[in-house]
């Protein structure tokens, strides 16, 4: 497998992702307004499909590469860096409305905060495409591509959808052209396929670090579902008269029962 054509089809994987957050912009070139319990259904789908492919994917495939300890290791770093990522959002936070608007500098300094919130996504990408090649993948575009790289990246991509969408609105109150919505939603998973691509040329050269790998993919995806998304949701809830506990949980059971067939990766 060359090198380089495989950087390069992981690269388009991770692109597809960020380019899956623009989809949460399209509901405004039909309504006007997006319900709020909708809202808090795309969470707790992204909720459930995170958990489901952390789960089923990404630790159950760093525990065939090696011990328990060496993917908790991983998962240690992965929570560590989402809470780094965190601390340096709330200290430069910026609204989707600044993002448009921003001169070349801040624009610069956005995507400095962005990189830290998107990078781990895109690391789990690219450490779900580390035996791209080998026996076991599918035929795709000539490259033998992972089950687990393929629901990754799906999974990956449905969940920026909701993100996409949180973004899109703050936008479209403030009178934002439709494409515009669409464009800032994409700027801000651009960090993605470039993660993606880090990590999978990290594996394949570091192949020994695999369970620490997956291990920090699956830490920082489950995190980031207990730390981000599930408060979210909650937080729109609590905007809904009787709250909207059925929807978060109808959305987390449907993202988690349609993650199964992980449970046969190989």
């Amino acid at each position: 497998m060359e090198l380089t054509g495989a950087l390069a089809f992981v690269f388009v994987a991770g692109l597809l992702t960020d380019l899956a957050t623009g989809l949460g912009a399209l509901p405004f070139f039909f309504v006007d307004d997006v319900n709020d319990r909708w809202r808090v259904g795309l969470w707790g789908l992204a909720s459930g499909i995170m958990l489901s492919a952390s789960g089923f994917g990404l630790f159950r495939e760093g525990l065939n590469y090696g011990t328990p300890l060496e993917v908790a290791a991983g998962a240690a770093v992965g929570v560590a860096l989402v809470l780094v990522a965190d601390y340096v959002i709330h200290s430069y936070e910026f609204a989707p409305r600044e993002i448009a608007e921003a001169d070349f500098k801040k624009l610069v300094l956005i995507a400095g905060v962005l990189t830290v919130h998107s990078f781990p996504e895109g690391v789990a990408v690219g450490v779900s495409f580390a035996d791209m090649g080998l026996e076991g993948g599918y035929p795709i575009l000539g490259f033998t591509v992972p089950l687990l790289a393929i629901f990754m990246t799906i999974a990956i991509s449905i969940h920026n959808i909701p993100e996409g969408l949180a973004v899109s609105i703050p936008l479209h109150e403030h009178g934002a052209r439709r494409w515009k919505l669409v464009a800032v939603a994409v700027f801000t998973s651009v960090p993605q396929p470039i993660g993606a691509v880090l990590a999978f040329a990290f594996v394949q050269v570091a192949r020994t670090l695999l369970p620490v790998g997956f291990g920090f993919a699956g830490g920082a995806m489950v995190f980031l579902v207990i730390h981000e998304f599930i408060p979210e949701a909650l937080e729109i809830g609590e905007r809904i008269p009787g709250g909207a506990n059925r929807e978060l949980a109808a959305g987390l059971v449907v993202g988690i029962v349609g993650m199964v067939p992980m449970l046969f990766v190989a």
